[in-house]
């Protein structure tokens, strides 16, 4: 992975084989992702993660060991780690505290540090007194800089390491996402316009510093489609989510019955669509916390767990009774796993109310899902079933949907000018640029001069500005403010 692949900074973890670089992958990352293990050469392949220190978000690799007399493989595995090390942002290099200096780190430190910032770890320092032995006898004090001691095993030192890695990807330029930027006009604002218009002056600063502009299709962040739309069927129990995943398949892959609990663990099924590929997970009926028992404890972890790897979140109803509480709190789940939503309400061929009347009340009570679609059908009878399909393809679009600089902008521009930022006791509130920093969700950041005075309410006007500009049917969108003084996320660094 590259900064070409990828708008986050990349922080690479290098050493020899067995010094605790996937552990220490795992303890900066908070997964066990990497395989750890104390047999040289475990770790073979790039592991890479998207984390967040703080406020800073990066690609974390774990790479292979850098052996070449282990064998071909290893040869492999040292030119594949050298090649990922080079293209990062930031190296950390790990070396086994407890024995001694070895000329080949030495050596490799030293040219690795030549091209890229380099941090240097020495791991397995489980106390001061190892620490004196690492620098007196063991001879790492040759290194030539000093080294950040840490014990990823105890837990020693990596608050430090992390602190560390923050404050070396703070010195990255944030507006190189503006730079490439084509299509990017601004002009000068008026004196009557400052307060209420994005800060041009300062965003042409950043112009001036990369007259030569690339292609905008180089200004955003890669985005490689995932090969299938993961899609999670969640309700309360018995609302007929397993009689949804049959007549989405045509095929009687999850268990119907009338007895509520049925399904335990998630159940999926993938589907061909329109080219796409579109794997549903039925998952657990959710009960009220009171009445969860048993098993059912652990389905509930399972359903929680699989939401976090889906895209769109299906919202089951029932359409013959009245909504409940449990559906509420059960329609939460997908609003914290940043999911698209498309409320379906089943039963409908035996609903309780008119369409209208069973609206008013679901407007009423589902409020922070007014961006989700609403489809009404009967799994049993399969009408409308087919309706869900197309939807669940125009929802995944705008999940993935990203704005232009430019476009998004001037939207932001507009809006300024229609509803003027408010004064913060008497300071005037600036917003200089925007940009969208991620996908699925839409994720869009706001240079300020003050962040911590845009209020939640303008935030949402905002929201509600963007989705009359572009289709944001069915996903949630994320708006953070950020300070142009400090380091923002680095995901909006490029």
């Amino acid at each position: 992975m590259t900064r070409a692949d990828s708008k986050l900074p990349i922080v690479s973890i290098m050493g020899i084989p067995n010094v605790g670089k996937s552990s220490l992958f795992n303890r900066i990352a908070r997964l066990n992702i990497a395989i750890t293990s104390h047999i040289s050469s475990t770790t073979r392949d790039i592991n890479a993660r998207i984390i967040k220190l703080n406020n800073t978000e990066l690609i974390l690799q774990d790479t292979g060991g850098l052996d070449d007399k282990v064998s071909v493989i290893g040869e492999d595995i040292t030119a594949n780690s050298l090649e990922a090390g080079l293209k990062s942002d930031l190296i950390l290099y790990v070396v086994d505290g407890q024995k001694i200096a070895l000329d080949e780190d030495i050596k490799t430190f030293r040219k690795l540090s030549q091209k890229v910032p380099t941090i240097l770890v020495l791991n397995k320092v489980d106390s001061d007194k190892i620490a004196m032995s690492a620098l007196n006898e063991g001879g790492f004090a040759s290194f030539g800089v000093e080294a950040l001691n840490v014990s990823v095993a105890h837990n020693r030192g990596i608050s430090k390491l992390l602190d560390l890695i923050e404050s070396k990807l703070a010195k990255f330029e944030i507006a190189k996402d503006f730079k490439k930027d084509k299509d990017l006009k601004l002009k000068t604002p008026s004196i009557t316009e400052t307060q209420t218009t994005l800060d041009e002056l300062d965003f042409l600063d950043y112009l001036k510093e990369d007259e030569a502009l690339e292609d905008d299709k180089q200004n955003v962040k890669s985005f490689i489609e995932p090969s299938e739309i993961k899609i999670a069927i969640i309700g309360k129990v018995n609302v007929g989510k397993s009689s949804l995943l049959n007549a989405l398949t045509l095929k009687n892959r999850s268990l119907v019955s009338p007895m509520a609990g049925t399904t335990i663990d998630p159940v999926d099924e993938v589907i061909s669509y329109e080219d796409k590929t579109i794997r549903f997970i039925d998952t657990a009926g959710i009960r009220r916390k009171g009445k969860i028992e048993g098993i059912e404890k652990y389905a509930l972890m399972r359903t929680k767990e699989m939401l976090k790897d889906a895209h769109i979140a299906l919202l089951v109803l029932d359409g013959s009774e009245p909504l409940s509480e449990q559906d509420e709190k059960i329609s939460s789940l997908a609003s914290e796993a940043m999911l698209g939503v498309i409320v379906v309400i089943n039963k409908w061929d035996k609903r309780a109310y008119e369409y209208e009347d069973f609206m008013k009340e679901y407007r009423y009570k589902f409020k922070f899902l007014e961006y989700a679609p609403v489809i009404t059908l009967s799994a049993l009878t399969h009408k409308r079933v087919d309706n869900l399909k197309p939807l669940i393809l125009e929802v995944f679009k705008n999940f993935c949907f990203r704005f232009k600089t430019s476009a998004l902008n001037e939207i932001i521009r507009k809006a300024l000018i229609k509803h003027p930022l408010p004064s913060d006791h008497g300071r005037m509130v600036k917003i200089y640029y925007a940009t969208q920093y991620d996908v699925m969700p839409p994720r869009i950041s706001l240079s300020m001069n003050i962040p911590e005075s845009l209020h939640f309410s303008y935030k949402r006007y905002l929201v509600n500005t963007l989705r009359r500009e572009a289709s944001f049917e069915g996903v949630p969108i994320i708006i953070e403010s950020r300070s142009r003084n400090k380091p923002l996320n680095e995901d909006e660094k490029s």
